[in-house]
C-alpha cells in the first residue's frame, strides 16, 4: 500500500498530523472522509503520483493525527480550523499553491480551504457533498430519515456510548466494509480507528460542528456573496443518494463557484476505494488541465477568526 509514498507525523501548531506523500510535479492535497483515514486513497494516491505530488493526512481527530480537546462551540474540530492545519501542513512540505480534493467530510475542508483561502488553492475537487449550509437549510422528513446520523451525532454523550459499544456493527464491518472490499491495509487501518474510543470522540466532534460553527460560517459566506474563485470539480457517487435528495447537484454548487464543472461517477459512496481508476482518471484530468493557470485573486487568505495560529501557515 503506497507504494513509494513516505509516512511522517508533521506538528501544524495545536496538532500533529499523520501524512502520507509521494510522488513528483505539482502538489495535490486528498482529504478523506467519515469514518476513514488517509488510507482510503491507497488505490487513487499511486495512479495521481505518476504525474503529482500527492500529500494525504489524517485530518485533526481522525486516524492517527492528534485529537484536542474541543469547546462549548465545537470550534477546535470546524472546517475552518481543519483547514488552517492544511495551509501549514502543505506549507511544511514546500507547497504555497496546490490543488485539493475532499471526500464526505473532507470535502466541507477542501470548500473551507477554497473559500478561506483563494490565493492558495489552484483547484478544488468535492466528492459527495454539497454545502453544509445548504444541506441543512434543504433538510425534510427524506434526509433526516437517510442521514439521521448527522442529528444523533450532535448529541452529547450518547452517541460515544453507542457506537464505543460494538463499533464493528456501527460501522457494518463485515458487511459493507471488508478486508476485501477495502483492502486489507486499509481496512486493518479503518477498523484500528474505529475501536479508538478517542477517535469516535473526536469523528463525532467533527459532526457536532458541522451543526453549529460549520454552518454559521456556511451562512456568514453565502449572505456576503463569497464564492470559491478558483476552478472547481464536482463529482459524485451515481449509487449513493447525492442526486436523489438534491436533483442537480451542480446547480446548487452554481451559487458557490465561479468556474465549474462536475458529473456522477459510476460508483458507491466510497468512490476512491470503489472505481479508483474512473476517479484518479477525473483528477488527473481536472487539476492537469488547470496546470500553469492562477486561480483569480480574490485579496489575500482571510483570517480566521475561531482558527488558532499555526506555525508557518501565515495566519
Amino acid at each position: 500500500m503506497f507504494d513509494g509514498f513516505t509516512l511522517d507525523h508533521v506538528d501544524v501548531g495545536d496538532v500533529t498530523l499523520r501524512v502520507r506523500h509521494g510522488g513528483s510535479g505539482p502538489p495535490v492535497l486528498l482529504l478523506h472522509g467519515h469514518p476513514r483515514t488517509h488510507t482510503t486513497w491507497h488505490r487513487v494516491a499511486p495512479r495521481l503520483a505518476e504525474r503529482f505530488t500527492v500529500v494525504c493526512p489524517d485530518t485533526r481527530g481522525y486516524g492517527e493525527s492528534t485529537k484536542p480537546p474541543t469547546d462549548a462551540g465545537h470550534t477546535p474540530y470546524s472546517k475552518r480550523v481543519m483547514a488552517a492545519d492544511c495551509v501549514a501542513l502543505m506549507e511544511h512540505f514546500g507547497h504555497s499553491r496546490f490543488f485539493v480534493a475532499g471526500h464526505d467530510r473532507g470535502a466541507y475542508v477542501a470548500t473551507r480551504l477554497a473559500l478561506d483561502h483563494p490565493t492558495v488553492v489552484r483547484g478544488a475537487a468535492i466528492l459527495d457533498a454539497v454545502p453544509i449550509g445548504e444541506a441543512l437549510a434543504r433538510c425534510d422528513a427524506r434526509f433526516a430519515r437517510e442521514w439521521f446520523h448527522w442529528f444523533f451525532f450532535a448529541q452529547p454523550e450518547k452517541p460515544e456510548r453507542v457506537i464505543t459499544a460494538d463499533p464493528d456493527a456501527w460501522y457494518n464491518v463485515g458487511t459493507k466494509n471488508t478486508p476485501e472490499r477495502l483492502g486489507e491495509a486499509n481496512f486493518a487501518d479503518f477498523h484500528r480507528a474505529i475501536h479508538n474510543p478517542a477517535t469516535v470522540t473526536s469523528m463525532l466532534e467533527d459532526y457536532r460542528a458541522g451543526l453549529g460553527i460549520d454552518r454559521a460560517h456556511d451562512d456568514a459566506d453565502q449572505a456576503a456573496g463569497r464564492r470559491i474563485t478558483c476552478p472547481a470539480l464536482v463529482l459524485w457517487s451515481s449509487d449513493d443518494d447525492l442526486a436523489d435528495l438534491y436533483g442537480d447537484v451542480l446547480d446548487i454548487w452554481r451559487g458557490w463557484t465561479t468556474d465549474l464543472r462536475g458529473h456522477a461517477i459510476e460508483s458507491g459512496h466510497h468512490m476512491a476505494e470503489e472505481n479508483p481508476e474512473a476517479l484518479a482518471t477525473a483528477l488527473g484530468d481536472f487539476f492537469g488541465g488547470i496546470q500553469g493557470r492562477d486561480c483569480p485573486t480574490a485579496g489575500p487568505s482571510r483570517a480566521a477568526v475561531d482558527a488558532p495560529r499555526t506555525r508557518g501557515s501565515g495566519i
